[in-house]
């Protein structure tokens, strides 16, 4: 009866999707955003109310409630989010259920979106080299500093982003402008809050997930490069959780059944192992967007408090499915937009009283 509930879901998902998933290409925004970005301008340009800048500055970044997503964070800039899906169709269309479970938790659609044809996730088939140019474009022209989240494919191709940004592969990136889908001639961006030119190899983002990422799809020719380097997070990002399910027999090492699925920081990263329960569905984890759709499940998702083996002990009128891994990935969400709202806040501040250029 699960199986049918299961598959009655996402044939459901797929159907929607099916009907909405032409998308046109945005507009062109300000011409400022096609070259390349001056030093100080995203903080110059940055300009929120200082009560709401008090506000935000207050925040507990571990425990954001729904009002302040509503009513303070929603109100400022948010750091653009790559979801990154796995390879095999529909699969992709799981992930963009996941991008609405984000809008629907108050998340702007606009810093999930790609800006230059309105899709809600990267593939994971698009380069490494490319998809960390496209993150490096981000943090120079909007000042905070991107994250990631992929599933399946798309966790192993998150993983390769973060050390192509490490140098771990032939030490040099260029930029790549999202909204002309284009390689740029340079390897450096300016650090917008620092004024200091440096190369994208040298960008460290603020959080990145992978889940189920592994197990058979180690054998596809796109991702022999990463033997020996999955499970190795390097300093690229500052947290990363590694998502892993009880029974998995796609995307685990030996099943997910061997301690082999964890990841480790091989440096400073701060690395986090989450073991979901063996009931979960590879294929549609992502498939989310229901939870963010009553009070009651919002509730408890913007309550959860992350653990390592988390299981879900209230029962809900609502369908639940795939509320663990949703709620954990929000709570790291939540917290960085949080944390690096507060960076650009204070960079803005020394900026004013003169101490960058």
């Amino acid at each position: 009866m699960r199986e049918n509930l299961l598959r009655n879901i996402l044939l459901v998902v797929v159907l929607i999707f099916i009907g909405g998933c032409a998308t046109s290409k945005h507009a062109g925004p300000d011409g400022s955003l096609l070259r390349r970005a001056e030093t100080g301008e995203v903080l110059r340009s940055f300009n929120i109310d200082p009560a709401l800048e008090e506000t935000i500055l207050s925040l507990d970044p571990e425990r954001i409630t729904e009002k302040d997503v509503r009513q303070v964070l929603s109100r400022a800039p948010a750091p653009h989010i790559m979801n990154i899906h796995g390879g095999i169709y529909p699969v992709h269309l799981a992930m963009e259920s996941f991008s609405r479970f984000l809008i629907g938790m108050g998340y702007p659609q606009e810093a999930i979106k790609n800006p230059g044809n309105g899709s809600y996730s990267y593939s994971c088939y698009d380069s490494s080299e490319k998809l960390a140019g496209i993150l490096a474009w981000h943090y120079e022209h909007e000042g905070l500093r991107p994250m990631i989240v992929g599933h399946s494919q798309g966790g192993m191709q998150a993983v390769k982003v973060l050390h192509e940004l490490a140098g771990k592969f032939d030490g040099k990136v260029n930029v790549w402008n999202p909204l002309t889908d284009a390689e740029e001639e340079r390897q450096t961006i300016i650090d917008p809050l620092t004024g200091t030119e440096q190369p994208v190899v040298r960008l460290t983002l603020s959080y990145v997930s992978a889940v189920g990422a592994g197990g058979v799809t180690r054998l596809l020719p796109n991702q022999w490069s990463m033997i020996g380097r999955l499970r190795s997070i390097p300093d690229s990002v500052e947290e990363f959780t590694g998502f892993s399910i009880g029974v998995d027999f796609w995307g685990g090492d030996f099943f997910g059944l061997s301690t082999s699925n964890l990841y480790q920081a091989n440096g400073t990263a701060a690395v986090r192992n989450v073991k979901l329960p063996g009931t979960y569905n590879h294929v549609i984890i992502p498939v989310t967007s229901h939870l963010a759709e009553t009070e009651e499940m919002r509730d408890w998702i913007n309550a959860y408090t992350p653990v390592e083996e988390p299981r879900l002990d209230v029962q809900f009128e609502s369908q639940s499915m795939n509320i663990l891994w949703a709620a954990d990935v929000w709570h790291s969400i939540k917290k960085h937009w949080t944390l690096e709202l507060k960076r650009l806040i204070e960079a803005k501040r020394r900026l004013q009283h003169g101490q960058l250029p």
